[in-house]
């Protein structure tokens, strides 16, 4: 890598960008695949040809010599297989060959994917279908094409689909709602997202060491460390040097790939970092972010490290999040939840605000839902990441202009404020209007909402569907009684005051984390959904089914399927951690920590013998503890063991999820707590694996 390479020069080289389009395509064929990505409307299938050697040539270029379609199976993670350009042709002879067919349609198998049942074990046959609107890229010597993944008969297998259906919904009636302000120029209305990445850069040999790291991507035990982010000093910190030569590399890979990677800085947790991108459309953030995560984990072992993106790695400390900042842009360049200057009076900001107030209210359950992961249930509720329960928060502006709006009075805009800082040379700074609120789970932050509950290692697709969907849901509804009214502006107004009255509830300022609001919250009428099955649960619900199917977002079969892969994923993970804790427990920590205690014995009969009045009380001490420990470690190892034998017996994985849950997880804190308790009492030298403090402090 050269690093004097300028950024202007490597940014999106290795993207089939806009640019390279229209360097390589004939005219017609360039605006006809420039409309299809603008409108979202049908391929024209004649072109298809022509790209796709336009494709092959600037690929071939970059030293590629495969295709591949890169599709996003119900995983939560990706899925491609390569096929070689070449083709023979006579003897001993070959050309480099790719069909606008091979472009458009793929067929990998599907039978090993999850299907939640749509598909049986020994149907094999798929469809991945080309996605014009997301750019295809080269990597490792590959043409990478970015797609949906559909069964053999039609329904959507990815996230992909269900969220370009989304887009397209939302993307309909938002339109129709500027066209009533005046808008005759916007052609489609895009959701745009900039997804935040939090990480842990570990040593990999400590990764390798620790089996729980290395199955699990999380410790599932670990006594604290003495030091933890208690004194701040990590946070926004000096970088390490290895972890800011790291960083530059994953800044000029992920630049190549045209992914704006912005921002990057220490996160509040000892080995904790953050990448933030510049916002885009959708569907190419999706795919940007796992592609960020890809080479987030490529990079880390060249430098000697590992790269972890599970959401609560070590417990005592922060967890990671996926900070999900959703807003709505016209073609035209224009952000409709940008408020300007005089919000108050920007009518057509105030019902798109509406709209987002009374779909997150209506689908708080479906917004949980979508961030419900057997990883994040162990992140959220603490360390910023924000509780179980879905608020908005809109700051005090926007909640004096909401209060105002729902009472009928005029709205008396406060001056605008500068700060002095007492120093001469230090020029006056502007006062936001509002601060921020780092419990609220969805936060209005200027000009988008920043959905903070996503865990660091998810799939951004569900979540941005579920708010595309609803969204469109709220201003069709809106159009319902706007278009045709006598009086816009008189229904208009009426609209926004019984909409901000009856969503009230959803909006909440203070605390998140406290006690009282989780009371109050109950009182609301708010859902709590505290861990992933109670959520889950609640998926294909009568009304969630209606959203979606009304927009054929997904099918009533599609939404089934779904949430029995939401519950088959828990128990397997589950399953996996329940099965790393007895595996370590018997292989590594009794087997330590009885080596330890037989030398401790035989220094303290060795003392005796040569001194049989030496004070062997604290050797004593810690052989008893110790010798309390393992017993109780093994009846809670024994214990774990019954458990998860019936855990594996339920018949349904629903079942399943629902043990894990109650009877399996309780049991595995128990014996976490029993071995924690060892490795306090246990010599350094002789603990099995890497501590809290080695891991988190080495780097």
């Amino acid at each position: 890598m050269d690093m004097n390479e300028k950024i202007p020069e490597i940014f999106a080289q290795q993207i089939f960008s806009e640019d390279v389009m229209r360097a390589r395509l004939p005219k017609d064929v360039y605006k006809s695949l420039l409309h299809t990505i603008a409108t979202g409307e049908e391929i024209d299938a004649g072109i298809a040809d022509v790209v796709a050697g336009a494709m092959k040539d600037w690929a071939i270029e970059r030293g590629a010599t495969h295709f591949t379609h890169w599709f996003q199976p119900l995983t939560g993670v990706t899925a491609e297989k390569h096929d070689a350009f070449l083709s023979p042709v006579g003897h001993g002879k070959a050309i480099m060959e790719f069909s606008g067919k091979e472009l458009i349609k793929g067929e990998p198998d599907a039978s090993s994917f999850p299907s939640g049942g749509l598909r049986a074990t020994f149907e094999a046959r798929g469809y991945t279908a080309w996605d014009p609107a997301s750019y295809a890229f080269v990597k490792d010597g590959s043409l990478y094409i970015p797609t949906a993944f559909c069964s053999y008969t039609g329904e959507a297998l990815d996230s992909k689909t269900p969220l370009l259906r989304s887009m397209d919904a939302v993307s309909s009636a938002a339109l129709r709602i500027v066209r009533l302000f005046g808008d005759t120029t916007t052609e489609r209305i895009t959701s745009t997202v900039g997804a935040e990445q939090e990480y842990f850069l570990i040593e990999e040999s400590d990764f390798k060491a620790r089996r729980d790291l290395f199955y699990c991507g999380r410790t599932l035990f670990g006594a604290p460390a003495v030091k933890g982010q208690e004194l701040d000093d990590h946070y926004f910190g000096v970088l390490p040097p290895r972890v800011s030569e790291y960083m530059k590399e994953l800044d000029r890979e992920l630049w190549r790939l045209g992914i704006s990677a912005k921002t990057k800085h220490n996160e509040a947790a000892p080995a904790q970092h953050e990448l933030a991108p510049i916002y885009c459309t959708t569907n190419i953030a999706v795919d940007q972010n796992l592609l960020t995560m890809e080479y987030m984990r490529k990079l880390a072992p060249k430098y000697g490290m590992a790269c972890l993106l599970a959401e609560k790695p070590f417990s005592g400390i922060n967890g990671s999040g996926k900070h999900n900042n959703w807003s709505l842009a016209t073609d035209t360049g224009k952000n409709l939840l940008k408020p300007g200057k005089k919000p108050a009076e920007n009518k057509q900001f105030l019902l798109f605000l509406a709209a987002t107030v009374k779909a997150v209210d209506e689908y708080q359950d479906l917004l949980r839902i979508s961030a419900a992961t057997a990883g994040n249930d162990c992140r959220l509720g603490g360390g910023e990441a924000p509780p179980s329960v879905i608020s908005i928060f809109l700051g005090d502006e926007l909640d004096m202009i909401v209060d105002s709006i729902c009472c009928g009075s005029e709205y008396l805009k406060q001056d605008t404020k500068y700060m002095s800082l007492g120093v001469p040379s230090v020029p006056k700074v502007r006062q936001d209007t509002t601060d921020r609120n780092r419990t609220s789970p969805f936060a209005f932050t200027g000009n988008k909402f920043e959905f903070r509950m996503v865990g660091s290692s998810q799939n951004i697709s569900l979540a941005n569907t579920v708010l595309n969907t609803a969204v469109a849901n709220s201003l069709t509804e809106f159009l319902e009684v706007l278009e045709g009214a006598e009086d816009f502006e008189a229904a208009l107004d009426g609209l926004l005051r019984e909409t901000f009255r009856r969503h009230r509830r959803i909006l909440f300022s203070g605390n998140s984390y406290s006690k009282e609001w989780e009371a109050e919250a109950k009182e609301r009428g708010l859902s709590n959904f505290k861990t992933s099955p109670e959520a889950y649960a609640h998926f294909t619900d009568e009304k969630n089914v209606a959203l979606f199917t009304r927009f054929g977002v997904m099918t009533e079969t599609e939404m089934k399927s779904r949430r029995e892969i939401f519950f088959e994923s828990y128990r397997k993970i589950k399953n996996i951690e329940a099965r790393t804790m007895l595996e370590m427990t018997v292989r590594d920590y009794i087997p330590a920590v009885s080596r330890y205690v037989g030398e401790l014995s035989a220094s303290i009969s060795a003392r005796r013998g040569a001194v049989a009045s030496a004070d062997v009380s604290c050797e004593s001490d810690i052989v008893e503890k110790l010798s309390a420990l393992l017993a109780k470690t093994y009846t809670a190892y024994g214990e774990l063991q019954r458990v998860e034998n019936n855990a594996v017996k339920k018949a349904t994985d629903e079942e399943a999820a629902f043990y894990y849950k109650d009877s399996v997880i309780p049991k595995m804190e128990a014996l976490r707590r029993t071995v924690d308790a060892m490795e306090v009492l246990t010599a350094r030298e002789a603990w099995p694996v890497p501590t809290y403090g080695d891991i988190t402090f080495r780097i």
